[in-house]
């Protein structure tokens, strides 16, 4: 194998905990984990699903689909409080830390935009260069199970692809990584480092992650968050009762990072926050794809074609005369 400096890229999975429900403190905790994975020599980080405010663990403990419940609307109206704006500018501390750093940064975030009426949440994985700009936003697709009970459906808008150095990266929030044409949509675009973001859990990641290596031929970096009963502050609403409710551990990682050929370059790291630092080598992309390529030597577009509409939805465009 023949590779050089210029082949190499180090990345970092931060498997960490929010401060639960808690846009600004969560915030300030992933500014502190960029600068820690930045000093270890990262040039590329990776945060788990939802991990700004955080994942509402809260669904399938209370009761969430009770209707008219005064307690869902009160935890609701909270989440909504703490969601992310974009263009309100609320990832500020991250997109001047990626800057300050030099650092891209891949963050699952709960974005509440003003383009759907600044009322509903999205589970969004948001992707930032090294300058500094928010480069894409990719709204979750298809929310799973108790999570349509606070999260609506996303759009194609993010299904992008972005060069971090040899590399091109693009991402999927959680069981997006299960939908075969979603995945299929970042190959076409050359993806060859994928980012699948979690909530964390290692039910998730040690089979997925592999198998998606292996089918692109590319890295895949897993990378989830952790929760336990224990980051339930008391300044939540009805914070004895989700005590109550939850378990010790509602999620315990289970970050990791596949090689192209599916071999671990990192194995599943389970029940404890850490910043995991590995060197991924793009001659091993190059080496793989000599017997398969998805979308290049393999395909048969002649046959089977994909269309895919990226045109951001919203439910009323205006027209205003001069």
């Amino acid at each position: 194998m023949h590779s050089d400096s210029s082949d190499l890229l180090t990345v970092a999975a931060v498997q960490m905990a929010p401060i639960w429900l808690d846009r600004t403190r969560t915030l300030a905790k992933v500014v502190a984990q960029l600068e820690a994975a930045a000093s270890a020599g990262a040039q590329l980080v990776t945060f788990g699903e939802a991990l700004v405010p955080g994942y509402p663990f809260w669904l399938e403990r209370t009761d969430g689909a009770r209707f008219e419940s005064p307690l869902q609307k009160a935890l609701h109206a909270h989440y909504l409080d703490q969601a992310v704006q974009v263009e309100r500018g609320d990832l500020a501390p991250v997109t001047e830390a990626a800057r300050a750093l030099g650092v891209a940064v891949v963050l699952g975030c709960i974005e509440r935009p003003s383009d759907r009426g600044g009322h509903s949440v999205y589970a969004s994985l948001v992707q930032v260069d090294a300058t500094g700009g928010v480069v894409s936003v990719h709204r979750k697709l298809m929310p799973t199970y108790e999570e349509r009970l606070s999260w609506s459906p996303g759009d194609g808008h993010g299904l992008r692809t972005h060069r971090v150095g040899a590399f091109t990266v693009g991402g999927l929030n959680c069981w997006e990584n299960w939908m075969p044409l979603a995945r299929t949509a970042l190959y076409a675009q050359g993806e060859d480092l994928h980012v699948a973001i979690w909530p964390g859990g290692m039910h998730n990641t040690p089979d997925i992650t592999r198998f998606m290596a292996r089918e692109g031929r590319s890295y895949v970096i897993s990378v989830c968050g952790v929760m336990r009963r224990s980051d339930i502050s008391d300044d939540l609403p009805h914070a004895t009762l989700l005590r109550e409710r939850a378990d010790d551990v509602m999620a315990n990682g289970g970050s990791c990072i596949a090689a192209p050929d599916g071999s671990w370059l990192v194995a599943p790291v389970a029940d404890e926050e850490r910043v995991i630092v590995a060197t991924l080598d793009h001659a091993r992309v190059r080496e793989e794809r000599q017997n398969f390529d998805a979308v290049g030597h393999y395909a048969r577009p002649d046959v089977l074609q994909l269309s895919v509409n990226r045109e951001r939805q919203a439910t009323a465009r205006f027209t205003d005369g001069g």
